[in-house]
């Protein structure tokens, strides 16, 4: 049986996902603050978190920064407000693994929730491994040349496999089409951008839901391209 936490002080959130998780066949405990919440993660086995951001006591910024100074990967899904845009940032940075925003379409919860699960139970990723790399929900495996997207596997070419290694090894900074293909092909970057402009183009519309509006793989116009957590 597979236990999901659902925290959130508006109770009338909590019986919801409770219906949506209990006839997807998941066990749930309910939790109404963080403090609520971080004592159950102690006595029980939970093996993913919905987490509220605004809530008394202890907020789910500081639940996030908790758990996973406690070194524990169990993935954390935040329910956000769309007003809560920094704080979601934040909650992201700090180690949380997905949000959804409220008021949330149930399909789309259910399909982050078994992605995470997916990529937590089946795919390892509760043991630490150094040649794997993760971003949100991408992850690359360098020994198997292996990517995923919410446990999904995609296939790329070496070239788009190198790009998206590079990004991700150095998530957040901004890379210019020269240093792209400098790194990558190895060579003078001559015609670098136009080059490079196909590939990222290729790979956004292998990774992204929507590549026309990506989460992961940005464009910092006038710099170059990064990968973030979505």
């Amino acid at each position: 049986m597979t236990n999901i936490l659902i925290c959130d002080d508006e109770k009338d959130i909590v019986n919801a996902l409770n219906i949506y998780l209990v006839a997807e066949g998941y066990h749930t405990f309910a939790a109404y603050n963080g403090a609520e919440a971080l004592d159950l993660l102690d006595r029980e086995e939970i093996q993913l978190v919905l987490l509220d951001i605004m809530m008394p006591q202890l907020d789910g910024i500081g639940v996030v920064a908790k758990i996973r100074a406690a070194h524990n990967n169990t993935p954390v899904i935040l329910l956000t407000a769309k007003s809560e845009d920094t704080d979601k940032v934040l909650g992201l940075n700090i180690g949380a693994d997905d949000y959804v925003t409220k008021p949330f379409n149930p399909v789309e919860l259910m399909a982050r929730v078994k992605a995470q699960l997916r990529r937590y139970l089946n795919l390892g990723g509760n043991l630490t491994n150094p040649n794997i790399v993760t971003v949100g929900g991408i992850q690359l495996d360098d020994n198997a040349k292996t990517v995923s997207v919410d446990g999904e596997p995609v296939s790329l070419t070496p070239k788009e496999f190198d790009i998206l290694k590079l990004l991700m090894e150095n998530r957040g900074k901004v890379f210019s089409s020269s240093q792209i293909y400098t790194q990558v092909w190895q060579a003078e970057a001559f015609g670098a951008e136009g080059t490079v402009a196909v590939h990222i183009r290729h790979l956004r519309e292998k990774l992204e839901i929507n590549s026309a509006e990506p989460r992961y793989l940005k464009v910092v116009w006038g710099k170059g391209y990064k990968i973030e957590r979505g």
